[in-house]
């Protein structure tokens, strides 16, 4: 087994609050499918972000596309993983999921 961090980018939170609890009853949902794979729930980035480059210039936003959260799993591949993540009700809202695995040093 191994730990793989879905990065998420895009999407958003609906404006009416009848919406927005839906949408978080759709992520409770899908974290309770997921039970103990669920290393770590993660959580939302703000839009603050600096990125630093190997001579230690800082520039103020992110390196790329500005992501805007995480959350770690378990599973027992990458293809087991993306089936995981391809549940996950942040494609729901526009947004999108990267997957990495990730490895122990």
């Amino acid at each position: 087994m191994a730990n793989y961090v879905l990065l998420f980018t895009g999407g958003g939170m609906p404006e009416s609050e009848e919406e927005q609890a839906a949408v978080m009853a759709a992520w409770e949902a899908w974290y309770t499918d997921l039970g103990e794979a669920v290393v770590n729930p993660g959580n939302p980035f703000s839009p603050a972000a600096k990125s630093i480059a190997s001579d230690g210039t800082v520039s103020d936003g992110p390196i790329g596309t500005m992501a805007s959260g995480y959350t770690v799993l378990e599973a027992a591949s990458m293809e087991s993983a993306v089936g995981m993540a391809k549940k996950c009700p942040m494609l729901q809202g526009n947004g999108q999921i990267t997957v990495y695995e990730t490895f122990e040093m």
